[in-house]
């Protein structure tokens, strides 16, 4: 209204009078939304001044999605279709800002003249509390979920147990781990006790008594046998709580699926056992061939050489002979004591011993050997020399179990690291078998290719041969174990 306090009319008074001092925001609009009249707790609200505010319509103050829709409700008061309505909305206040506010819109009654009132009520805190509450439960959700995904991805399930219902809630990671689909664990004691071994069974209740009589965390590790016969190993950790008189009430712990662990730790432990035993098969076969063979081989050649006082006229043929195999003596021994330490790996370098002694190796056993290298760089020791012992443990195992045929070895260098490739064309072997079994050959080549930070893949077939890759990266760290020769 622009007429001045003291001509004001008495509609105008009864405006002054009833709404001025209120609180809460309120105006006083044409039917077509103009502000005929603004309350002093408006203005304040919204920082405008009376005549800033009598000088917009309606809808000039509120964001563009929230003014359409405040307009529509408003038309539909024009035309009668409803005499109120009430909403949350956003303004703009004067500096720009925007401010929540809870509207209701209804007409005035008794005037000549339709007229609309407006009750503006900020909630501004109101919804900053609500959004961050909903901000929070949306944070609480997301953690919640990425703990279920880390949960699956280290294998871990959660369980709480009431002690004095008996009642027990399982995750589904944790019923997962135990075997149960989603939600088909029974929830009794008993029913987690059924799925313990047999021979790990009954040491839980102790585990279990021990912790409500301490109330301190406690550990264990049981396996466990799940309904598809299979058998995982678990550790658990958990803690019993009390109630405010002292009383165990419930029980709260995780367990965590540690087979491959015990798996691993199980291979690791059988490889120093392994490794001994590969020694003496090895000083047993070094004395078989000693023994057997260059022992007799000596036997011999000393009977033949006392003979010769007795067959004076055939001396000068027989001591040919007899240099003959002396020399070959001499050949077989050295060629043993480098199967024992490769000095020409000293003396050559890797790469060229490698290749003086597959020829070597070639000749004493009469097989069809290839060898082919495109390898410059020098090789450090440790790769050198474990190289070597896989290509000795290769050929040896081709001889023994391959039936002989042609043999192919690959040593390339590329991407920064040497692969080595052994391919024959025997009868093959069943890899899973041999692992598993009493062999030591591919423990000794694992383990070997382990200690420079390699792999070793081993492939093969029946009737189709066998093929072993080998990939070492170049430049063993310093605090790596140096393999024995």
């Amino acid at each position: 209204m622009n007429e001045p306090r003291n001509t004001a009319s008495p509609e105008t008074e009864l405006l002054h009078d009833s709404f001025g001092a209120s609180p809460m925001g309120i105006a006083v609009e044409t039917m077509e939304g103009q502000p005929l009249f603004v309350n002093p707790a408006l203005c304040s609200m919204l920082g405008f001044s009376k005549e800033e505010m009598r000088s917009k319509h309606c809808v000039d103050f509120s964001p563009s999605e929230d003014a359409e829709k405040d307009w529509s409700l408003f038309q539909r008061l024009r035309a009668g279709s409803i005499d109120n309505y009430q909403l949350e909305k956003r303004y703009f206040r004067g500096d720009g800002s925007l401010m929540w506010g809870r509207l209701r819109v209804s007409l005035l009654g008794g005037q000549a003249t339709p007229r609309v009132l407006a009750m503006v009520e900020d909630i501004t805190e109101e919804k900053r509390a609500q959004e961050s509450e909903i901000g929070q439960r949306h944070a609480l959700q997301q953690s919640e979920e990425r703990l279920r995904l880390a949960q699956q991805a280290a294998r871990i399930g959660t369980f709480e147990s009431n002690l004095r219902t008996g009642a027990t809630t399982w995750t589904p990671e944790l019923e997962a781990i135990y075997g149960f689909a989603p939600g088909t664990f029974g929830g009794r004691h008993a029913d987690f006790l059924n799925m313990i071994h047999p021979d790990d069974r009954a040491g839980i209740p102790g585990f279990i008594d021990l912790s409500i009589k301490s109330g301190e965390p406690s550990t264990a590790e049981w396996r466990i046998v799940r309904p598809d016969g299979a058998v995982r190993w678990i550790t658990a950790r958990w803690q019993v709580f009390r109630d405010e008189s002292g009383e165990p009430l419930r029980m709260i712990g995780v367990n965590m699926d540690i087979t491959e662990r015990k798996l691993s730790e199980q291979a690791l432990a059988e490889i120093p056992r392994k490794l001994i035993e590969a020694q003496e098969q090895e000083r047993a076969r070094i004395g078989r061939e000693l023994h057997d063979d260059i022992n007799q081989r000596l036997a011999l050649l000393s009977m033949e050489i006392e003979q010769l006082k007795d067959r004076p006229g055939k001396t000068k043929s027989l001591v040919k002979e007899l240099r003959e195999r002396i020399g070959e003596i001499s050949t077989d021994v050295q060629a043993l004591a480098h199967d024992l330490h490769p000095s020409r790996l000293e003396y050559l370098g890797a790469v060229a011993g490698m290749k003086s002694w597959m020829k070597d190796f070639g000749l004493r056993q009469k097989l069809d050997l290839d060898f082919t290298t495109d390898v410059r760089s020098e090789l450090p020791p440790a790769i050198g020399i474990s190289l070597f012992r896989v290509l000795q443990e290769a050929l040896q195992n081709t001889v023994k179990h391959s039936g002989g045929g042609r043999i192919e070895v690959q040593l390339r260098e590329e991407s920064d690291a040497l692969h080595l490739v052994v391919k024959d064309s025997g009868k093959g072997f069943d890899v899973d078998a041999v692992s598993q079994g009493k062999g030591l050959g591919l423990t000794s080549m694992r383990e070997r290719v382990r200690l420079v930070n390699g792999t070793i893949t081993i492939r093969s077939t029946p009737e189709r041969g066998t093929c072993i890759r080998v990939r070492v990266p170049l430049g063993v760290k310093e605090d790596s174990p140096r393999p024995a020769g």
